[in-house]
């Protein structure tokens, strides 16, 4: 009985070599620069994590990623689309162009130690409670190992790396694809922290961000209240009005506002009144139907309270345009790659995590996911990458760096994209982005076919960016820094 297992046994030791042996000589390199560069990428997303600093002021957090990819010779231009924070870091010359995205903005309030239980780092500060540390570093280390082989004249073309800020706020890539930046590529790449991996085939939701605010006349609460006009009441007309409108929605679609200015004293009748509201559907025309009722409803509210009523859009995303051939060589590039492996001491982390949140305790989830089939109606969550879906081509990697069960965009994320956990996951992302970019240089029916499926999936549509004229939103601290 022994032989035959000794058989089997070197059976399967012959097949895994062979398949090492047939592994892309590109590809293997791309994994051995990770791998020679796997501190220093490490050492950028801490610091970023350390620094966690918000939309368009993550002054330190472009300068980390950008200075390291003009110290590997790239030429980096900084501050693009009127945004300081923007950059773009390129190497090589001519077509094919490929792009990867990097993000790098945390949300505030959500500081957190690396650690399994909740203790801000720096009390009410921000925090990387969606693992934009991991996905700016991670990127850049994909090209990094692209620029390698183009120096060593083993692939022809462009890579591009794009610093993109404000992902959680105003949404920077907006303003970057307005103004043409990603016009001349043949595909672009993003990755974003997950609980799970997989090649993206899923789309996301439609998004506009717009304020509603009411204008009246101030008066004495209790003496002369017929003299004045009170924007609250415009306010709080505009809100019912909305809340009865959810009945006649579709199921796809999500309403929410929060009031960022209601009256100050109430012995005032309040001359101002504003209200801060997404609406989300799963198709940009759809959140367009919503928003022309919405905007009467504003009207509505406003001859209700004798008040004058103003709509102003400050941003807005579209959805994401799928693109399957992409997702399938990416898939194989998981594959061969194979599933992240976990200390005991990483699934402790996770499952004390679960613990204090209440969430079932299942560890962390490593194993590569087959493709899915992409449904009609995604789930919740809307991003600026839709933007660039709709100009070029577009291949998305969510990859493992917190465990499930888990509240997103809160401290358990910030926790483990402190730590090794989020470091196994960003790692993974660079090889398998890099693997997959070297397949799209090499493989000109590769990018052929993923445009056509791109080609068909837009059809008549063009892109223009649901964005007001003019210059973005930058604060004055950080134009000034």
């Amino acid at each position: 009985m022994k032989y035959p297992l000794l058989i089997l046994f070197l059976a399967c030791v012959i097949q895994v070599t062979a398949q090492k042996q047939k592994l892309n000589p590109n590809k293997d390199a791309t994994i051995k620069s990770v791998d020679k560069h796997q501190q220093e990428l490490i050492a950028i997303s801490d610091k970023i994590w350390a620094y966690a600093e918000t939309a368009l002021k993550e002054s330190k957090s472009s300068r980390e990623l950008a200075d390291y990819a003009e110290a590997q010779g790239f030429r980096v231009n900084r501050g693009v689309s009127g945004m300081p924070t923007a950059f773009t870091a390129e190497f090589g010359s001519g077509k094919p162009v490929i792009g990867i995205m990097g993000e790098f903005d945390a949300l505030p309030g959500i500081s957190q130690k690396a650690q399994p239980t909740r203790e801000a780092l720096n009390p009410g500060a921000p925090g990387h409670g969606c693992g934009h540390n991991l996905f700016g570093a991670g990127s850049l280390g994909a090209a990094v190992a692209i620029k390698e082989l183009m120096q060593q004249g083993k692939l022809k073309g462009t890579i591009r790396f794009y610093g993109t800020p404000a992902e959680e706020a105003v949404g920077g890539k907006i303003y970057m694809a307005r103004d043409g930046l990603f016009s001349d590529i043949d595909v672009c790449l993003d990755w974003h922290p997950a609980a799970e991996i997989s090649a993206n085939t899923q789309s996301s939701q439609a998004i506009i961000d717009f304020l509603v605010e009411f204008k009246g006349k101030a008066a004495h609460a209790a003496a002369d209240p017929w003299n004045g006009r009170s924007a609250v009441d415009g306010l709080e007309s505009f809100t019912d009005g909305v809340n009865l409108l959810r009945e006649h929605v579709k199921p796809s679609v999500r309403m929410h506002y929060a009031i960022v200015a209601g009256g100050d004293v109430p012995n005032v009748v309040p001359e101002y009144a504003k209200v801060w509201m997404w609406i989300r559907d799963s198709k940009r025309s759809g959140v367009e139907d919503v928003f022309t009722r919405v905007k009467e409803i504003a009207r509505g509210a406003a001859i209700i309270a004798g008040v004058e009523s103003k709509v102003t859009v400050q941003t807005g995303d579209y959805e994401i345009l799928v693109n399957r051939k992409g997702a399938e060589a990416l898939q194989k590039n998981l594959e061969t790659l194979g599933p992240i492996t976990y200390t005991p001491e990483e699934i402790a982390f996770a499952k004390k995590i679960q613990e204090v949140q209440g969430g079932e305790q299942t560890g962390l989830n490593g194993k590569i996911n087959s493709l899915k089939e992409t449904k009609e109606t995604p789930n919740g969550g809307s991003t600026d990458v839709g933007d660039i879906s709709w100009i070029v081509p577009e291949i998305t990697l969510e990859a493992t760096t917190a465990p499930a069960n888990t509240a997103w965009h809160g401290w358990s994320v910030v926790a483990c994209g402190g730590m090794s956990i989020g470091h196994k996951g960003m790692i993974l992302a660079a090889k398998s982005l890099a693997m997959t970019m070297v397949d799209l240089f090499e493989n000109e029916q590769l990018r052929k076919d993923i445009r056509t499926e791109f080609d068909q999936r837009k059809g008549s549509q063009v892109y223009k960016a649901y964005i007001p004229d003019g210059p973005p939103p930058v604060p004055k601290e950080a134009a000034n820094h």
